[in-house]
């Protein structure tokens, strides 16, 4: 569950950032109207890929535990450019969600493909 809530507010997160960049657009406060659609819609498809993880954590699969894994992994140089870029809040945030995406990931159960005890 842990795992799930946090893909959910990675998910959030990401598609309040594709928002802001649509508002940015219809203020025109873009420099390039085209760059900053496409990077609202690539913003958008990152949100949905974290919404179908948090879905596939929910229904006990299997195959959510890697690209989860990928994701949060790669979201740690992000926290500590963050940091290193004077946004130290952002980037605890970043850097303490991804820390517990990562250990929710690795602790999750999974169920058993054989549907039953071996023995």
């Amino acid at each position: 569950m842990v795992a799930a809530a946090a893909c959910v507010v990675e998910a959030l997160a990401l598609a309040g950032f594709a928002a802001f960049y649509l508002y940015e657009l219809a203020r025109g406060e873009g420099s390039d109207a085209a760059r900053v659609a496409m990077s609202a819609v690539t913003i958008l498809l990152g949100a949905a890929g974290l919404a179908a993880l948090a879905r596939g954590w929910l229904g006990a699969a299997r195959w959510p535990r890697t690209p989860t894994v990928v994701v949060n992994l790669l979201l740690l140089p992000v926290g500590v450019s963050l940091l290193q870029a004077g946004r130290p809040v952002l980037g605890v945030v970043v850097l303490a969600l991804a820390v517990v995406a990562l250990g929710a990931t690795v602790a999750a159960r999974v169920p058993d493909p054989g549907g039953g005890d071996p023995s």
